[in-house]
């Protein structure tokens, strides 16, 4: 039986094809169970219509795996057939095929017919019409014009790009059923902890290169002698109750080597790299599964397809300007585990100073002149990226407060937005208005019933254009589903909420002199 949040996202999708002609992308965080959900979504369609053909596709065997197990669960007479060198398996005859792109890229001809292609990991798909997933997709609209396509991922942003929206990307709309914070709320994920470390890589000399670091400047940087022994002593030390360590590593001799540091103060430790013998990888998988190994490093293969639910501390020592690969990581740790209800976060590559919180990162937009890169900053109201230099938002008027010494004695350094701190309060009545700064934006009020209490007020940019929208958007579609509104049209929007009852209560947290709404309560408030 599907969750409620898994059977939203299906309902999504099919109210999606009902408005729309458009290619969508169904955002669920790590953990979120999207292999149920591209199982569910294959039986409904298939089993409903007997002549629709579906193509799943991914980008690494296990996920292949995973997402077939999980098929065969909801339905085991599936006609499900693998096409995948890497699982010596290549059968493309069902009505349903779990295939590699990298198997599949030139065998348009011999899948022949499809109506529907589903793309898990999609963020990896280029925007610009290249690379094997969209020669694929040319290929098999050329056989069938009214093609479908559909995306599955936890990051919809792509290094350089921006949103896997942003024009020319093939996917035209963003579905988002459930937030990081809701499925942590609710008990179906691990919250992340973070604490500041003493060891901090010093990337002053790293050059950059596609909007990347440079792996050889970064390589020379980060792996060194005194470097990996200080990292693995504040492991040993930060993490000693912890039991299963994850080691995000810059290159392979930096995994090798951080894995020396650690056996070298007596920790259980292994390594995968690209390079690793499928069986050694198979093997030392299940040992750290299993508490045999305690800690493992690894340079960048465990980012995707990789489920280890015990997980309880992550060691980043990766520094990355990818936004994607920065959440990639850190949802390693976000399983619910046997014997401790988090995962701690030791962030030696100053991620969270460069990407913000796990749960609400900054996605910069692609630059738009040369000459190195512009320096953004996000705004806390509206969530519209501003130029670093202006002292007010030019969406919302917000003012930036003038800025702040670094903070070196910093004990804590939070990782989700929820360590901030919130308060709840019970509401009387909400007033929705269109508000106009520039550009109109929706403004809901919300009026507490404690009669001195001050009044709420949030924001929705959804006519702003890029990263805004498509925030204002998604904090919209949570209230929009909790009050099973189906709402597609701006033109609808202002009416159909405004007629809506009032949430009974809220959370929130002060941001200087703004809100930011954290969720939203229509359940009865029940008297001690």
């Amino acid at each position: 039986m599907l969750r409620d949040y898994q059977q939203r996202a299906l309902d999504m999708l099919f109210e999606y094809f009902e408005q729309h002609t458009g290619n969508p992308c169904l955002v669920l965080p790590t953990g979120a169970g999207k292999s149920h959900i591209i199982a569910e979504f294959c039986k409904l369609v298939v089993s409903t219509y007997s002549d629709q053909r579906i193509l799943m596709l991914t980008h690494v065997k296990e996920l292949i795996e995973q997402n077939a197990s999980k098929m065969r669960q909801h339905w085991p007479d599936a006609p499900l057939g693998i096409y995948s060198a890497g699982l010596r398996q290549r059968n493309a005859g069902e009505a349903i095929t779990f295939a590699g792109i990298q198997s599949v890229a030139k065998k348009a001809d011999l899948l022949g017919w499809v109506d529907i292609v589903l793309i898990d990991e999609a963020h990896r798909i280029n925007h610009a019409a290249e690379g094997n997933y969209r020669r694929l997709i040319d290929q098999l609209t050329a056989i069938n014009p009214q093609l479908k396509v559909i995306g599955l991922t936890a990051t919809p942003y792509r290094l350089g790009h921006g949103y896997i929206t942003d024009a020319p990307a093939i996917f035209t709309d963003l579905l988002e059923p459930i937030e990081v914070l809701d499925l942590v709320k609710q008990g179906y994920l691990a919250p992340l902890r973070s604490l500041a470390t003493a060891t901090r890589f010093d990337l002053s000399e790293v050059k950059k290169r596609g909007g990347e670091f440079v792996e050889a400047d970064l390589e020379a940087a980060v792996n060194k002698a005194d470097l990996n022994r200080s990292v693995a002593e504040e492991i040993y030390d930060k993490a000693e109750q912890r039991k299963s360590i994850l080691v995000f590593c810059v290159s392979v001799a930096h995994a090798f080597a951080m894995r020396d540091a650690l056996q070298a103060l007596g920790v259980t430790t292994e390594t995968i790299v690209g390079i690793t013998p499928s069986d050694k990888r198979a093997k030392i998988i299940a040992d750290f599964k299993a508490g045999k190994i305690r800690a493992l490093t690894n340079a960048n293969v465990l980012t995707t397809g990789f489920d280890a639910p015990n997980v309880d501390c992550i060691a980043a020592c990766r520094p990355t300007l990818s936004t994607s690969l920065y959440v990639q990581m850190l949802g390693r740790g976000t399983r619910l585990k046997e014997d401790i209800n988090d995962c701690l976060v030791l962030d030696f590559a100053g991620l969270t100073h460069t990407h913000g919180f796990f749960d609400d990162p900054l996605v910069k937009k692609p630059k738009k002149t040369e000459g190195g890169e512009v320096p953004v900053k996000a705004c806390p109201e509206c969530h519209e990226l501003c130029y670093t230099a202006v002292r007010y938002c030019p969406n919302c008027g917000y003012e930036f407060p003038p800025p702040k010494p670094p903070q070196m004695e910093l004990k804590v350094a939070p990782i989700m937005s929820d360590e901030l701190g919130e308060q709840g309060t019970p509401i009387k009545a909400w007033r929705w208005d269109i508000h106009n700064n520039g550009t109109d934006m929706l403004r809901v009020r919300y009026y507490p019933k404690d009669p001195y209490a001050e009044i709420i007020t949030e924001y929705f940019t959804v006519w702003h254009g890029g990263a805004a929208s498509y925030r204002a958007w998604h904090r919209l579609q949570n209230i929009l589903g909790a009050l099973k509104l189906h709402v597609y049209k701006d033109g609808e929007l202002y009416e159909a909420l405004s007629s809506s009852p009032a949430p009974t209560s809220i959370t929130y947290r002060k941001e200087d002199r703004f809100f930011r709404v954290i969720s939203r309560s229509w359940e009865p408030i029940r008297s001690l």
